[in-house]
C-alpha cells in the first residue's frame, strides 16, 4: 500500500533540506510526542544512521527500526523501517520551484510480512480515502514546521 502527498514550502531548497536532515531536532520532536528514540552510530561500512523507536499504537507497545538508506543533498532522503511485522519505506523528494519556494513530495509504502500486519493493511485499504486525507494533513503540518525552521535559519 502506498501513500503520496506534496506540499509547497516558502523557503530555498538548501534550507529545507538542512531542516529536513536535522535529525537531532526530529528526535526531540518524536520524544515530545511520547516516543522513545535511540540513535545508533553510522555504520563503519558507510551506511547511514539508524534509529530504534518505541511508541504506543492501538494500545500496544511497538518497537520500530528505521534506517537512512539514501541521502542526496539537497534533493532526496530515503528511509526504510520495520515494525510489528510491517516493512515500511519513505522517500522525501525536494524540487526547487523558485529560488525561495520548494516543493516537497513524500511517498510512504507499507508492506505487511505477517498475518496480523496483512489484516491491518487490509483495514487501511477499506478506509483508504480517510487514511490518504490523514496522511496529507500530517505532511502539510510537517511542511509547515519545516518552513518555520528553514525561515528561522535565514
Amino acid at each position: 500500500m502506498e501513500f503520496t502527498s506534496q506540499e509547497d514550502i516558502e523557503a530555498p531548497i538548501d534550507r529545507v533540506f538542512a531542516a529536513l536532515s536535522d535529525f537531532d531536532t526530529m528526535e526531540r520532536q518524536a520524544m515530545r510526542h511520547g516516543a522513545k528514540v535511540r540513535r545508533h552510530p553510522t555504520g563503519a561500512d558507510g551506511t547511514g544512521p539508524r534509529w530504534t523507536a518505541g511508541f504506543r499504537f492501538r494500545g500496544r507497545e511497538i518497537e520500530a527500526e528505521v534506517s537512512l538508506l539514501r541521502s542526496e543533498p539537497p534533493e532526496t532522503l530515503e528511509f526504510s523501517g520495520k515494525a510489528g511485522g510491517m516493512e515500511t519505506g519513505m522517500q522525501v523528494d525536494l524540487t526547487p520551484l523558485t529560488p525561495n519556494r520548494t516543493r516537497m513530495t513524500v511517498r510512504a509504502q507499507l508492506a505487511p510480512k505477517t498475518l496480523s500486519a496483512r489484516l491491518l493493511v487490509q483495514s487501511l485499504k477499506l478506509a483508504r480515502a480517510r487514511m490518504t486525507r490523514k496522511f496529507s494533513v500530517r505532511v502539510a503540518q510537517f511542511a509547515k514546521t519545516l518552513e518555520t525552521r528553514a525561515q528561522k535559519a535565514a
